[in-house]
């Protein structure tokens, strides 16, 4: 049986803002900008959260429920600087690491654990060792799988180090909120509330044939998790699914030409993103938000596959024609593009194995 870690550091990007500057300790800190109308909160300190302020969350809402906070605009680069650092650390430890964000991973340590070295040991001096790299605290998840290593990782945040046995499994499961399974967003948990799902143990009663009614292919993913089956697998090498770019506007915007625009500049830097790592692509998606705060997206497929701007351009100008929002007021306009290959092996044709 394999041992997973996962760590996920503790409201990363404030803790950085709150080691940096000794002044916001122990303060509400929320990061994504000062700006009270614009943006999105990207990190809330948990002196924050009490306010209940969270990620992804409208600032101007945040400032509603917190006032009184600090509010920081985000230092990626830093950010990013002490990402490596901690990444580092993981793979002192062990290469078979698999970053999920600039904050948390997953370590597979299994050749590590000895009858004299276990592995909520090892975690624990993951842990020691991220402070001493970085003083910033991060919490720790063991277990036998990815889901359940994520789900313990979780269960004594900030600055925690959970294990979940296989003997504790169901009952730790049964108890869980259904909201706290990964995988489940706020759109499935309120269907789930409807059929009366509160808890995993609600779950682990509907048969695997009933959940797939329910909720179509995750049907599966679902029954399994309610019962602690989940993959193993770390993958070391992840593959870029996905480059794009995404611009908020300081005010809302229904000027077409101006929104075209930035669309342009845009895909000249997803282009070229695509040339630096010889990828192309043929999935072309635009995202528009209205004032309102309602996204809509509009996806195609090309013929064939491509890295060249102008091409992307065309396409995404008549995504958001084909979207018909003339009439409204725009806050986020971006231009991703997915489905990204090598371009060496692509764009061949059968004439280049004459």
């Amino acid at each position: 049986m394999k041992r997973i870690i996962h760590i996920d550091m503790d409201a990363f990007y404030a803790q950085v803002e709150q080691r940096d500057n000794p002044e916001l300790k122990g303060k509400p800190v929320i990061v994504g900008g000062k700006s009270r109308n614009r943006g999105v909160v990207a990190t809330a300190s948990y002196e924050a959260r009490k306010f209940g302020v969270h990620s992804a969350m409208p600032t101007s809402r945040a400032y509603q429920l917190c006032p009184d906070g600090y509010y920081v605009s985000p230092r990626f680069d830093v950010y990013k600087s002490v990402s490596q650092q901690i990444m580092n650390v993981f793979k002192s430890y062990t290469d078979i690491v698999q970053p999920l964000s600039l904050d948390e991973a997953y370590l597979d340590i299994t050749h590590l654990v000895r009858p004299d070295l276990g592995a909520s040991q090892i975690a624990a001096s993951i842990k020691r060792d991220v402070y001493e790299a970085t003083h910033l605290t991060c919490s720790a998840g063991v277990s036998y799988n990815k889901f359940l290593a994520k789900i313990a990782s979780g269960m004594n945040k900030p600055n925690g180090l959970t294990v979940i046995h296989y003997n504790n499994v169901q009952q730790i499961l049964d108890a869980l909120p259904i909201g706290e399974f990964p995988g489940v967003g706020k759109v499935t948990e309120q269907k789930m509330h409807k059929l009366k799902i509160a808890t995993g143990k609600d779950l682990r009663q509907l048969s695997e044939i009933e959940l797939i009614e329910q909720f179509g292919k995750k049907g599966s993913s679902l029954y399994n998790k309610a019962r602690g089956i989940g993959t193993d697998i770390i993958e070391v090498e992840r593959e870029r699914k996905s480059i794009g770019k995404e611009t908020t506007f300081a005010h809302d915007k229904n000027d077409e030409s101006y929104i075209l625009r930035v669309m342009n500049e845009q895909t000249e830097k997803v282009a070229a993103k695509l040339q630096s790592m010889n990828k192309v692509t043929d999935t072309i998606t635009v995202k528009i938000k209205t004032s309102d705060f309602e996204s809509h997206t509009k996806q195609t497929k090309l013929l064939d596959f491509t890295d060249q701007a102008d091409k992307i351009y065309a396409t995404a100008v008549l995504l958001y024609t084909d979207l018909k929002l003339e009439n409204e007021e725009i806050r986020l306009v971006g231009v991703q593009v997915g489905n990204i290959k090598n371009k060496v092996y692509e764009n061949l044709t059968i004439y280049d194995f004459l």
